[in-house]
């Protein structure tokens, strides 16, 4: 533990924050209606913190399990990545990467659902895409295995596919999850990188090629 926490303190700091705040909240309805993104009243200039604290709650022990197994498993590598590339202010950059994925991709549904007043949403869904599909552009050819493919997969592949289920889960969606976030914050994930190294777009297609840098 105290390897994440002097390696990458911001990373840490998230993960045990959303988790608590989640579980507190698990058992605390008035939490849920405080926190929870509402588009119409944000539209409206109120309850704009709600742009920030719907990612530190989930609807359930499943929606929170699988954002953190996938914050757990880029979250760490990429705020080490960072500091790795600049080690002034790699924290910071992953800091601001999170941050910035969490409001934009909260902002689409605020446009989306701005005249919906039974309309609410919760997750860190956009921030914790933003987190994969960053990671992916310095790595995409790692491999893990995602239940229930019995065989691993390339990160890349794991990004795609889980970006099909996020886009089919949005038009069916009849829960409070902010399945629209996931696309959202991934594309913003990748620009910030993109801003932060530009010459990441030629390393990542160099590496799914097979050139050498």
């Amino acid at each position: 533990m105290e390897q994440y926490i002097t390696g990458t303190p911001v990373a840490t700091i998230i993960f045990l924050f959303t988790i608590v705040t989640s579980l507190y909240a698990f058992s605390n309805p008035e939490v849920y209606g405080k926190l929870m993104l509402h588009p119409y009243s944000v539209s409206r200039g109120k309850r704009i913190y709600s742009l920030i604290t719907s990612g530190l709650i989930h609807k359930d022990w499943g929606h929170l399990i699988m954002n953190m197994l996938s914050y757990f498993f880029f979250a760490f590598k990429l705020e080490a990545t960072f500091v790795q590339f600049n080690p002034q202010w790699g924290h910071v950059q992953f800091a601001f990467l999170y941050l910035i994925s969490l409001i934009l991709s909260d902002v689409s549904s605020v446009i989306k659902h701005k005249e919906d007043f039974w309309y609410n949403s919760l997750g860190a869904s956009g921030a914790v895409c933003a987190v994969v599909f960053s990671s992916i552009l310095f790595d995409p050819l790692s491999t893990m295995y995602v239940m229930p493919i019995p065989f691993p997969i390339y990160s890349v592949v794991y990004g795609f596919l889980f970006l099909g289920y996020c886009m089919y889960a949005s038009r069916a969606s009849r829960d409070n999850i902010n399945h629209d976030a996931h696309l959202y914050g991934a594309l913003t994930g990748i620009l910030v990188t993109v801003l932060y190294y530009p010459e990441i777009t030629s390393f990542f297609f160099n590496q799914i090629t097979g050139r050498q840098a």
